[in-house]
């Protein structure tokens, strides 16, 4: 605070302590954004801070400080603490969908529950450690809370969360309990992924091994047959494998409505001269399946996955979709639709243009025309 100025009303004089929700949140990958484009980094970093702090406010919380690419920021509930937390990576995830792939600013959010000492504006203490360590554990897109801070949420937000264990963080003594946060309960599909692998995956080195072998026996031929299975597509026209949609309804009589939504899709997409897609006998194989990415990308030698969640209820229908990166983890895209079962269709179409977008596919005239504009389609019913 600079000399002259008043101090606040609500600050305390000298030190105290309180308990506070602490929320510690930077951008991933940030020193290669500025090393690529510092002035288009510095414009977005901008314009997400102002996001972050209106949220905050929005929740009841106080931005503590903002140095660089990392923000602090405190809040008198948990429950208020991870709503925020949930809305910016949500609306930050909106944002990024208009920026190209490379460009995209994703955060890292870490919560904690804990004690902090209190001197004027600022805040410090190993409630603050805490939480820029959870922070450091989510991926990009993510969010990462202690242990106390699931036990007051877990009941109390419509969330999924998935136990990471006990975590030994630097510079802390006791090791913290810790827990990624989903964007829905029961489907286990967090907003991020802690790692990206490094080296040769393991279908990468199995298939080297493989190639050798055939070629030490003469099979030529069967070599190449092998690298054409095994070998992801090209790079310059994107593979996707559409997995069977999860029928949330609760009611297996509304199961042949998920699959006719993938199956759709799969068509949909399939038309399009600039995407390979996996035909729907290997997708489905994966029905009632939890699988990661990597595996997918491993066994189907795709470069991205789509899976998504359908519920319907009233004559009305929620579809949410996701497009992750197999070689990353990381979601490439990500969208929920509440509509009347009527608008089924254009929900598929719009997918498509999302997706299309997302991977920056060119489209030819008559392929924006066609999935721009309703056109007939089987219905899936019954009876």
């Amino acid at each position: 605070m600079m000399s002259g100025e008043d101090p606040a009303p609500s600050l305390t004089v000298g030190r105290v302590r309180k308990l506070a929700a602490l929320l510690s949140a930077d951008v991933e990958g940030y020193s290669r954004l500025m090393g690529e484009d510092e002035a288009a980094t510095v414009q977005t970093l901008t314009v997400y801070r102002a996001v972050i702090q209106t949220l905050v406010q929005q929740h009841r919380g106080r931005v503590v400080d903002s140095p660089g690419d990392n923000l602090l920021a405190e809040f008198a509930s948990v429950v208020d603490a991870v709503q925020c937390a949930v809305a910016i990576q949500r609306e930050l995830g909106i944002r990024n969908t208009a920026l190209p792939f490379k460009r995209r600013m994703n955060f890292r959010v870490g919560i904690n529950l804990g004690d902090v000492i209190v001197e004027g504006e600022r805040i410090y203490g190993d409630g603050v450690n805490i939480a820029a360590r959870l922070e450091s554990l989510a991926a990009g897109g993510g969010i990462c809370i202690a242990g106390n801070v699931h036990e007051q949420v877990k009941t109390k937000l419509a969330l999924g969360y998935e136990d990471m264990g006990v975590q030994h963080v630097k510079n802390i003594a006791e090791p913290v309990r810790a827990y990624r946060v989903w964007a829905e309960p029961g489907v286990a599909v967090p907003l991020g992924r802690l790692n990206e692998p490094r080296g040769p995956t393991p279908w990468r080195r199995g298939a080297l091994v493989a190639v050798a072998l055939l070629a030490l026996l003469g099979g030529a031929v069967s070599v190449w047959q092998l690298v054409a299975r095994m070998l992801p597509s090209s790079p310059n026209k994107p593979s996707i494998a559409v997995l069977p949609f999860v029928n949330m309804s609760g009611d297996s009589a509304q199961e042949y409505f998920s699959d006719g939504m993938t199956e759709d899709l799969i068509t949909e997409l399939s038309r399009l001269d600039g995407l390979l897609i996996i035909a729907r006998n290997s997708a489905f194989t994966y029905k009632g399946k939890a699988v990661k990415p990597e595996e997918v990308f491993r066994e189907l030698g795709v470069r991205y996955m789509l899976e998504g969640r359908v519920r319907t209820a009233n004559n009305r229908i929620r579809i949410t979709a996701q497009l992750v990166d197999g070689t990353t983890g990381y979601h490439v895209w990500a969208q929920s639709y509440d509509r009347d079962l009527d608008d089924i269709f254009a929900v598929q179409e719009e997918i498509a243009r999302m997706i299309t977008r997302a991977l920056e596919v060119r489209l030819t005239m008559a392929e924006e025309k066609h999935i721009g504009s309703p056109y007939t389609r089987s219905v899936h019913t019954e009876g």
